[in-house]
């Protein structure tokens, strides 16, 4: 459960920008220069959440997710994770889970997709706990050399919706109630720590 002295909002303009590439330039492995942001934030504010102290004397943001929705292969509106970071003064409290949460809870059409290092335990476990299951591994996907694991949230709809679809004999719809369904168990041969909010000192990428 997240921290009580912590507030949650979208992405609001050009005015947060500078705060967004301060947590994501001062956490992540992975350069970005000015217009990646803008790439993403501009096209889809909506999906990109920050998170900052309750404390009117300091609003002053401590975490931040960066997302996007397209097109995955011309059919579905697949959603991406592309940043995840949070200030490590501001850990163990539960805010990256949140974050993760608040993102989904916008873009769960038709699955959810995003990369993270193939040694980033504490990444991995967050987002397996929350339902994500690696798809492949990608060699040399980071400029620093590093693999990647690519990881996908499906989310399929709820077997009322199904029913319901079923009955009227129309196709499901992308905007009803979704459940998430984890795909089979080969997908998590490979081992990773248990996790836990204290322990998330890496970011998404």
């Amino acid at each position: 459960m997240s921290s009580p002295e912590v507030m949650y909002r979208q992405y609001m303009g050009e005015s947060d920008l500078p705060y967004v590439m301060a947590l994501v330039q001062s956490e992540l492995s992975e350069p970005y220069v000015i217009y990646t942001f803008r790439y993403f934030l501009h096209q889809w504010p909506h999906l990109s959440f920050l998170a900052y102290p309750s404390d009117p004397s300091d609003s002053t943001p401590i975490g931040v997710i960066v997302c996007k929705q397209s097109l995955h292969r011309d059919s579905t509106n697949r959603g991406y994770i592309a940043m995840l970071s949070v200030s490590k003064l501001w850990r163990k409290r539960g805010i990256a889970s949140t974050l993760v949460r608040n993102s989904i809870e916008v873009m769960k059409e038709d699955g959810i997709v995003l990369e993270t290092e193939f040694d980033n335990y504490a990444a991995l476990s967050l987002y397996e706990s929350l339902g994500f299951i690696r798809e492949k591994r990608l060699h040399r996907f980071y400029l620093n050399g590093k693999d990647a694991f690519r990881l996908v949230l499906p989310i399929l709809p709820s077997d009322s919706d199904s029913a319901s679809d079923t009955t009227s004999g129309s196709p499901p719809s992308s905007g009803s109630v979704t459940s998430i369904i984890p795909r089979p168990q080969p997908y998590r041969a490979i081992c990773v720590s248990p996790y836990s909010d204290d322990e998330y000192e890496a970011s998404s990428r």
